[in-house]
């Protein structure tokens, strides 16, 4: 990629300094970074909040870093984000040799989900790995390597054997033990003993039981009624 072609970030030079000063500067608008490798001293910058998340949401993987009007073919290092809000705290920058190969990280992107007859089958896709290790010229890194997983059946796995790796590209996984994505068919849960219909078996035992000693109850009473009995089975006086 021909320098022109790459997108740039200008950036100012600091001073580091203490954590106080850091906040004041993230309070301005200002991202602190550093930039370092290739051979040179690492060098403090800060860089316009906005300015920097436009280029980081562009997806380019190389861009030039404009330091003291000299611009740096560089690449993302690593990032510090807000543990809550994931705001950008931190940056750091590589140099890079656009002739010499270097090894970074690229994010996996699948497509094709909803076509996969696993899925149409009930199945659920489930993408394992998020970013793959590769090697490339600055220049043939990716943005991002897509993978189409719309021919995976029901439990069927996708490795990194099945993924094409893009022109210029060399995946450092290893193809057969990097599993990209699968599909998982949900097991099926055994339905629980209905408890309300054993509660109203035994409901209706006992309340056959209730009706049968009232039965009781009242045939006793009704023969107390004819044999002329009373309370306590005597008989009333003058019979």
């Amino acid at each position: 990629m021909a320098q022109g072609t790459r997108p740039t970030l200008d950036v100012e030079p600091r001073e580091v300094e203490g954590s106080r000063a850091t906040r004041r500067l993230r309070r301005a608008g200002f991202v602190p970074g550093v930039v370092y490798g290739g051979g040179e001293d690492c060098r403090a910058f800060r860089a316009d909040a906005h300015s920097i998340e436009r280029l980081l949401h562009s997806g380019a993987a190389v861009f030039d870093l404009k330091l003291d009007g000299k611009a740096i073919p560089v690449i993302v290092k690593d990032q510090q984000l807000h543990p809550v809000r994931s705001d950008l705290m931190h940056i750091d920058m590589l140099r890079v040799n656009l002739n010499e190969a270097i090894a970074t990280t690229v994010r996996i992107e699948v497509h094709g989900a909803e076509d996969a007859p696993g899925v149409k089958e009930g199945g659920v896709l489930e993408q394992v790995t998020r970013e793959l290790n590769i090697e490339a010229l600055p220049g043939d890194i990716p943005e991002q390597v897509d993978v189409d997983v719309s021919g995976l059946e029901a439990a069927a796995t996708l490795t990194l054997a099945d993924v094409p790796a893009p022109e210029g590209v060399t995946f450092l996984d290893d193809p057969a033990e990097t599993v990209i994505a699968t599909i998982t068919i949900p097991t099926d849960v055994p339905e629980e003993p209905e408890i309300e219909e054993e509660t109203g078996l035994v409901a209706d035992g006992e309340a056959a039981a209730s009706d049968e000693d009232a039965a009781a109850a009242e045939g006793a009473t009704g023969d107390e009624a004819s044999s002329g009995a009373g309370p306590g089975g005597e008989e009333p006086e003058g019979s």
